[in-house]
């Protein structure tokens, strides 16, 4: 059975104060979660306050990008996959939706993060989902399948079994829509289906995370179907209450 997995995307938002009071907050009511697993991703200036705070609580730590290139070097305003490791870091955000558009990110270079990462023993959340435009085009399979083949491509199906995806909607995210679950389910199952033609097991435990305006009133109805293991999550993941929410949802479906 696969354990749901809900992370958390802070994106550029944070400071010391408002840390300190959502984590003081969450960990003390995610304490009574099981069957859930969970991580928070601050922006990077955050995370030795963000591993501090979470020391003795289960939920991991994140970060929301990294540098296509492993080692130290000129690469002014990066951040190393070596720095990762150096701080114990589990899990690290790797093509977003924003990175793509904002910062021109192409797939061969998302592709590249993921390898970084999976030598390092860093867990890559990878991100795929088509645009508006994309979708109103019946082109929604075409782009997922077009961002995961740069993936395989690069370090194979079995390298999935240490690889989170989050299908995340473009037109979904920060816009107050939500994919019906049943589209989601749709991209869900495609993406396990393309992995199933290479490796069938691989596909089966695969985590596959939905993101895109995830709130504790849609949770319980998304993370219900077949296919959706969880998570990732941004602007609801600011507010304490409505993370833990959310947390509660992905792990009550455990029980599907």
């Amino acid at each position: 059975m696969r354990i749901p997995f809900v992370a958390g995307n802070w994106k550029m938002h944070g400071s010391k104060a408002m840390i300190q009071d959502h984590l003081g907050q969450f960990t003390q009511k995610a304490q009574s979660l099981n069957n859930v697993q969970i991580a928070i991703c601050p922006p990077s200036l955050y995370v030795g306050t963000v591993q501090s705070l979470l020391a003795s609580s289960d939920v991991k730590v994140g970060v929301q990008n990294v540098c296509d290139q492993a080692g130290f070097g000129a690469f002014t305003g990066e951040i190393s996959v070596d720095m990762l490791s150096d701080l114990m870091i589990s899990y690290a955000i790797v093509g977003h939706s924003e990175r793509r558009a904002i910062y021109d990110e192409t797939d061969a270079q998302i592709a590249d993060k993921v390898a970084v990462l999976l030598a390092s023993n860093i867990t890559p959340i990878l991100c795929v989902g088509e645009t508006l435009a994309e979708r109103e085009t019946d082109r929604t399979e075409q782009v997922v399948k077009t961002q995961l083949d740069a993936v395989i491509n690069k370090v194979g199906v079995e390298a999935f079994k240490n690889i989170v995806i989050a299908y995340e909607p473009v037109w979904a995210i920060g816009t107050g829509k939500t994919a019906t679950p049943d589209q989601a389910q749709t991209v869900h199952a495609f993406i396990r289906h393309q992995l199933a033609q290479h490796n069938a097991d691989v596909a089966n435990a695969v985590i596959i995370q939905y993101g895109g305006s995830v709130k504790p009133d849609n949770a319980e109805t998304l993370f219900a179907q077949p296919d959706i293991d969880g998570g990732l999550i941004g602007g609801a993941s600011l507010n304490p209450n409505d993370f833990f929410a959310i947390c509660k949802a992905a792990a009550q479906s455990c029980l599907k």
